[in-house]
């Protein structure tokens, strides 16, 4: 398999970059949910401090995805495709981009704001973006898990409409960003 996109297809570092995040992103649900759903402080906090270190991940890891895309343009539209989907597809790829940067760096202002540290997997410590503020930190709270649905049922669309295309249009959009190959 080839390293940079082609014109057809989805390079391997893309792909890489994609279902990790998307794995990452998964994750970072289930966390957030048994962070809510437990009554143990110790163990909330110990929930919270991976979904930290994961949520840091996929900052970092969506900056290097960015920049791969920014030097590696994507396949290009399918001749079967309509003006409107190309449009619709586009504007769906950037909110996702801008969702899978802003909601981590959100998260992390979140915590600076309630003086948490933000630690990636105790190896290093991130430093406090901004002064301790309860009230900034409800806001950013608030803002955070906003974001978080959005890109929940940003998500979701997306994948509809992956699988409206495999399934329904029987087009190559879905197939072009997987690492095997479906009939």
């Amino acid at each position: 398999m080839q390293l940079k996109s082609s014109v057809e297809r989805y390079g391997a570092i893309a792909q890489l970059f994609h279902w990790t995040i998307v794995v990452l992103i998964v994750t970072q649900f289930v966390l957030a949910t048994q962070a809510e759903d437990t009554h143990s402080l110790l163990q909330k906090a110990k929930i919270l401090t991976t979904h930290k270190s994961v949520g840091m991940t996929v900052f970092m890891l969506a900056i290097l995805r960015l920049l791969w895309r920014l030097a590696n343009p994507a396949p290009g539209p399918l001749p079967s495709e309509k003006a409107w989907q190309r449009r619709l597809a586009s504007i769906t790829h950037w909110l996702l981009y801008a969702l899978i940067l802003v909601t981590p760096l959100v998260g992390w202002l979140m915590s600076s704001a309630k003086n948490y540290s933000v630690s990636w997997f105790g190896q290093f410590t991130f430093p406090n973006l901004i002064a301790p503020d309860e009230t900034r930190f409800e806001q950013l709270k608030t803002l955070h898990g906003s974001l978080a649905f959005t890109l929940f049922c940003l998500a979701l669309l997306h994948i509809a409409a992956a699988l409206k295309h495999h399934f329904f249009d029987k087009d190559n959009v879905l197939r072009r960003m997987l690492p095997v190959k479906l009939k």
